[in-house]
């Protein structure tokens, strides 16, 4: 009977050194988010989209503090010159817009832009309150050191906006970089349906997220690839399905990035 006493107070122990630990890896985590969403605008990408009707590429630009998508290939295949021509004139035409906004235009388009990335900031944020981290252990990915930890719904926990709704009934797998406490790989899955009040809707167990971040310049991450699998019901009757893959690559630093002037 003691040594069973003694082993189950040895477990409780553990678990709470592994909460703790967790809980400071974590915290230094949103610190290094939080510099990368604000380095991220001086950096331009290529970002890949697959859907179930094919792929389409675009080149992610920065202009005039707010982003600019030009298309660049379908399916792979690179536009054809009146595509590209076509697809330069866009961009042209957008950067002289931009350029000539009143001041209140110009405020307006970056301050929607701002909103998406305080929304993001937002949802960080209650991801510390919605779940309980535990470090379940470590290994190596792309040559990086990382903790593993796994995400479970915190009891109790009342999500204060409707975004926040689905993480009552989501886990999830982190993968932490050792030393940069950089996000290198996160895996969060609904496993209980979740109600979103004012909607009618439901998300159901299947609706999956994965993200991957890598290093494009020195303490600098940003996404490499994101997938989505939603699986919902509105009204709680009719179903629906949709799935989202996007690929980025040949991140670099603008060497003239446009922001407002």
């Amino acid at each position: 009977m003691f040594i069973r006493l003694l082993a189950a107070i040895l477990a409780l122990s553990g678990c709470a050194i592994s909460q703790e630990k967790a809980d400071a890896i974590i915290k230094n985590s949103v610190e290094a988010i939080k510099r990368d969403w604000e380095a991220a605008p001086d950096y331009n990408c290529f970002e890949r989209d697959r859907d179930s009707k094919g792929s389409k590429t675009y080149e992610d630009l920065m202009i005039q503090g707010s982003p600019y998508q030009r298309l660049v290939a379908v399916n792979g295949k690179p536009l054809t010159s009146s595509q590209a021509d076509e697809e330069k004139r866009k961009q042209e035409e957008a950067i002289a817009q931009r350029k000539n906004e009143s001041p209140q235009q110009r405020s307006q388009r970056i301050t929607k832009y701002q909103k998406d990335q305080e929304r993001n900031h937002a949802m960080m944020a209650e991801m510390m309150k919605a779940f309980i981290f535990n470090v379940v252990g470590e290994t190596r990915i792309d040559g990086h050191p990382v903790y593993i930890l796994k995400a479970r719904p915190r009891a109790g926990y009342r999500p204060p906006n409707m975004e926040t709704q689905a993480l009552t009934g989501m886990e999830g797998k982190l993968w932490i970089e050792k030393t940069s406490f950089q996000w290198v790989r996160v895996e969060t899955e609904v496993i209980h349906p979740v109600s979103i009040e004012g909607f009618l809707a439901q998300v159901e167990p299947g609706t999956r997220f994965e993200l991957e971040n890598a290093p494009v310049a020195p303490g600098v991450w940003l996404p490499s690839h994101f997938s989505m699998r939603s699986r919902a019901k509105v009204l709680f009757l009719i179903p629906r399905h949709g799935e989202e893959d996007d690929t980025y690559f040949n991140c670099h630093k603008a060497t003239s990035p446009l922001r407002p002037d």
